[in-house]
């Protein structure tokens, strides 16, 4: 009888492949930045960065690794997003899904999602990252596109419900204050003592503010007669700015005009348009004077070839719109002015404007920037 041994199954050539040559393999090869430093210093030490990494941060593929420096504090568009980051790692020894914006080798931004494992310091050097980079810019460009359209939404809906509430308020009331400005202004002009011509004198411009108040209330709720045509943007840009010299000039508020030159004519009313810009100057130079008696007003222009748009913005270098403040510039009858300052409405207006002409107002704003408009 023969005696059988059994042999164990042939393994391939491709499995025969070092574990080590299949890791490098897939190291070179996958579709996320891949990351492995330590974080011995501000700038840290890089002990490997794969293609995709050095990619998706605008360096070439020869590049050394250790150029490439994601987390180095001058990475981070806010240094507190590095502490807070280094934080949660050190306490935790890992983090999924981080979201972090950092700067490119051109320092244009970047928004990742970050997991990584922190392999704590030992006797001879620092501690150890290691990290998957996911480049998530896009995702948060739609994002935020869908929080403008959600914001947008919000404020038609505002505006569509005060156009239907307001117009009959506004008529009740236009008749009682008719008739409280005709006797004011009847009793201002016959011979009284100082102090009733100082009474008579408060209601009629009490009264006449309320009348103003009013005229916009009406402004808003009926559908504007407009006449519209290709139009200079820059033109009505210099335009209103010329309306607006002397008190500038006289309150120390400098302007500066940065107009693109071969700027497509808009199809748009340019006496509302006028208004628009209008109170967006006279905002900006409210903020400025009462902030720090003086400011630097810009005004620029450009064209956006990516939406096929012209863009105007008017930027002050005044304190700028606090954040809780921003979603809400635009409601009826929200300032941050005294009472005899402003109404509220202004802005709705303005929004209420460059909606009907198929167009966006929104404002950006930072405490070391001040405040743009963009329209």
């Amino acid at each position: 009888m023969k005696r059988t041994t059994k042999r164990a199954p042939r393994r391939s050539r491709r499995s025969r492949r070092p574990r080590a040559e299949l890791l490098g393999s897939l190291y070179d090869s996958v579709r996320e930045g891949v990351y492995i430093g330590t974080f011995d210093s501000d700038d840290g030490t890089t002990l490997g960065a794969n293609p995709h990494l050095k990619l998706m941060f605008g360096f070439a593929p020869e590049e050394p690794d250790d150029a490439v420096r994601p987390f180095s504090a001058d990475r981070f568009v806010d240094p507190r997003a590095r502490d807070a980051f280094i934080t949660q790692l050190r306490r935790d020894g890992a983090v999924s899904d981080y979201l972090l914006r950092l700067r490119r080798a051109d320092d244009s931004s970047i928004w990742v999602e970050v997991t990584a494992t922190l392999h704590l310091a030992d006797d001879t050097g620092g501690s150890r990252i290691d990290a998957l980079v996911r480049d998530v810019s896009e995702r948060r460009k739609l994002e935020d596109q869908g929080r403008d359209l959600s914001h947008q939404l919000s404020q038609a809906e505002k505006m569509a419900a005060l156009g239907q509430t307001v117009s009959g308020v506004a008529h009740e009331l236009n008749n009682p204050l008719a008739t409280i400005l005709t006797w004011a202004e009847r009793l201002a002009a016959r011979p009284v003592d100082a102090d009733t011509k100082r009474g008579l004198e408060t209601i009629l411009s009490e009264s006449e503010r309320a009348a103003k108040i009013v005229r916009n209330l009406l402004t808003l709720a009926r559908k504007r007669n407009t006449t519209r045509a290709l139009v200079d943007l820059n033109g009505i840009v210099r335009e209103t700015l010329a309306l607006r010299a002397y008190e500038q000039r006289v309150s120390n508020v400098t302007t500066l005009e940065a107009l693109a030159s071969g700027l497509p004519q808009v199809f748009a009313d340019p006496h509302q348009v006028k208004q628009v810009l209008l109170n967006l100057i006279i905002n900006a130079e409210q903020a400025m004077l009462t902030a720090n008696g003086r400011g630097t007003l810009i005004a620029r222009t450009w064209y956006d070839d990516a939406n096929e748009m012209v863009l105007l913005e008017i930027n002050d270098d005044g304190p700028g719109v606090p954040e809780e403040v921003q979603t809400k510039i635009f409601d009826p009858f929200f300032t941050t002015k005294a009472v005899e300052k402003g109404t509220g409405l202004g802005l709705t207006v303005a929004y209420a404007i460059m909606r009907e002409h198929g167009g966006q107002i929104r404002v950006a704003s930072t405490a070391e920037f001040g405040a743009s408009f963009f329209v």
